[in-house]
């Protein structure tokens, strides 16, 4: 069953059982309101009887009663031994077959016959003119009552339709109205899942409920989707292209092995070096994105002493290269949050390229200040242009692709450092002027120490 079927059959069900509990009490009140009134009018009646028997004892009773007498009832007497029927008055025989007896207590019931309307029946005990108690008994038909009852039924029927039919068609208004906000997702959803042309829903001129939100929110997460979609297929096609240089060139050297290499000893040797380095290279270069799709990952956290991390990878830098780097560092213990595998990962990228690209000393610095912890990592090298400097942290982005190739260089480094840091909550800077030098600033949360 459709979500519309079901407001529209709640929405509907719903005003009918209101209406129906509604109009059932207002009846149910309206009818014990009017037997109420009914049974008090006909008990004054009946006391006014006894009264006037009372102050008229030479008048026969039977022609006092009579001018008492209800226009649709009946007054009977009742003697009190017997039982015995003294006397009856009534204009309408039908009224004789109510049933009746010695009652020696004021009392009142509705009684229903079959196929009549109700009665109501006063009992009193009173002084008859010989002096015996009897019973007097009034009775009083109530078919004028019953049939205003049946009037006011009808009424209630037909205003009871002709609410109903109002609100059944409202619901149906209703469930369009909060259901075509719906009907537009999932038709989105649709169109995106099957095209992927990643369509949005227009929110102009909406009133800012929970469909909205419901809305807006998927229309952030289609942007997300599109975004990530985007860097994947670019980071895929870069992966691509960086591959394909080098495997083309294991398969030139390979078919040049196949053609000439058996004889000559230069050509297999050029040719063995040429694939070995090439192999390396895609061997890095897969490395490196692993690493890069790793880092984009959720991984854990510990205190990590910043200067003491630093000062240990800049050791090792110096027993495999025969390479001068300064480091400077005032203080010690210099904590931040972390994961240390990653932000040594970090100081490696930003010395190593350093050390590629300048022939000079390296100067890292580590220092902190009341809200943060700063890593600069100074080569005096070529620089990098102004015009390039935006792009420097991009995948595969390189400013010098013949020099990179000769140092090694994948493109990837200045990209999984800056992930990193971000994942860290911090920041990679450049400053660089070209033919100075330049300087990475890696900036992270300082962690107090309480």
């Amino acid at each position: 069953m459709k979500l519309q079927t079901k407001i529209q059959l709640f929405t509907s069900l719903f005003m009918l059982i209101l209406v129906v509990l509604i109009n059932t009490a207002v009846y149910s009140l309206f009818y014990k309101i009017s037997i109420d009134n009914e049974v008090g009018e006909l008990k004054g009646q009946t006391n006014q009887i006894v009264e006037t028997l009372a102050e008229n004892p030479d008048i026969p009773y039977d022609d006092l009663l009579r001018a008492f007498l209800p226009e649709e009832g009946m007054i009977r007497v009742y003697e009190a031994d017997t039982s015995k029927l003294i006397t009856i008055i009534t204009k309408d025989a039908k009224y004789r077959s109510i049933p009746g007896e010695f009652s020696d207590a004021e009392s009142h019931e509705v009684v229903k016959q079959s196929g009549e309307p109700r009665t109501v029946v006063i009992k009193k005990p009173i002084i008859w003119d010989d002096g015996t108690v009897v019973s007097l008994q009034l009775s009083k038909s109530l078919g004028a009552l019953e049939e205003t009852m049946r009037t006011l039924f009808y009424v209630f029927l037909v205003a009871s339709i002709v609410i109903i039919i109002p609100m059944i068609i409202g619901g149906i208004f209703l469930s369009r109205f909060l259901l075509q906000p719906i009907k537009t997702f999932i038709h989105t959803m649709k169109d995106n899942t099957q095209e992927a042309n990643w369509k949005k829903i227009h929110l102009q001129n909406r009133s800012k409920d929970e469909l909205y939100e419901m809305e807006k929110t998927f229309n952030e997460m289609i942007e997300h989707l599109k975004e990530n979609y985007e860097k994947q297929e670019v980071f895929v096609s870069d992966a691509s292209h960086e591959l394909k240089t080098p495997i083309s060139i294991v398969k030139s050297y390979a078919q040049l092995l196949a053609r000439r290499g058996k004889d000559n000893p230069e050509i297999f040797n050029e040719a063995v070096q040429a694939i070995d380095s090439e192999a390396d290279r895609m061997q890095k270069l897969v490395e490196q994105m692993l690493l890069l799709a790793k880092n984009q990952q959720d991984s854990s956290h510990e205190i990590v002493d910043l200067a003491h991390l630093s000062r240990h990878t800049i050791s090792t830098f110096q027993g495999a290269y025969d390479r001068n780097i300064v480091f400077h560092c005032k203080e010690e213990n210099i904590f931040i949050q972390g994961n240390e595998d990653q932000l040594q990962q970090v100081i490696y990228i930003l010395v190593d390229n350093a050390l590629k690209y300048s022939k000079q000393d390296v100067t890292v610095e580590v220092t902190k200040s009341a809200q943060k912890a700063q890593l600069s990592v100074t080569d005096l090298g070529q620089g990098i242009p102004k015009a390039e400097q935006a792009k420097i942290f991009e995948r595969f982005y390189r400013i010098d692709k013949a020099r990179s190739r000769d140092t090694g260089g994948t493109g990837l480094g200045l990209a999984i450092a800056k992930s990193i840091t971000e994942l860290h909550g911090g920041r990679l800077i450049l400053h660089s002027k070209e033919g100075e030098g330049s300087t990475f600033i890696v900036e992270f949360p300082i962690l107090k120490e309480d």
